[in-house]
């Protein structure tokens, strides 16, 4: 690896990806040379996608995206990031911020692992304006009861929705 080869992570539960996640992928892809996404297991917050759907999900969004010749992975995990970070020998954790209330949290968590991993930095990256108040949380709450969300996300993400749609109901 060369010194001014810089690797990202891309940090999240993706549950489901999102144009706010697409549109963070894409601006990280044009600061970083090889960009991790990261996709938490989080049994925490009980994700209503598998992680293999999550990750296939990702994947397929990416098809059409600028990424500036940046080589992408996605990836899964189910440990502490910073240690997640060490492995892929990332410098840089990528988050993203739609609003003041994630940067309290957000700001909380960089504190943590940089005393954890000192050699990793954290980059923000502000949501795009359009976007600032796309959440995968509310996607899949206007989804749940029948809303219409493709003006969230991609779609290959609305097909898995009525995949899992159909499946409830039998």
């Amino acid at each position: 690896m060369t010194d001014n080869l810089i690797t990202g992570i891309y940090p999240g539960t993706f549950d489901p990806v999102t144009f706010g996640h697409l549109d963070i992928i894409q601006r990280a892809s044009h600061i970083v040379n090889k960009l991790i996404i990261s996709v938490a297991e989080n049994k925490h917050k009980k994700p209503f996608f598998k992680i293999d759907e999550r990750i296939i999900m990702i994947k397929e969004s990416l098809n059409g995206i600028d990424t500036k010749n940046c080589d992408i992975n996605v990836v899964g995990f189910d440990n502490l990031l910073v240690e997640h970070a060490k492995k892929c020998e990332a410098k840089v954790i990528i988050r993203g911020l739609r609003a003041v209330a994630d940067f309290e949290y957000e700001f909380q968590m960089a504190g943590m692992n940089s005393k954890l991993g000192p050699q990793i930095e954290t980059i923000f990256l502000m949501a795009s304006e359009s976007l600032q108040l796309t959440s995968a949380r509310f996607v899949k709450e206007i989804a749940f009861y029948d809303g219409e969300i493709k003006n969230f996300v991609p779609k290959n993400v609305l097909e898995m929705f009525e995949i899992k749609r159909k499946e409830k109901k039998c």
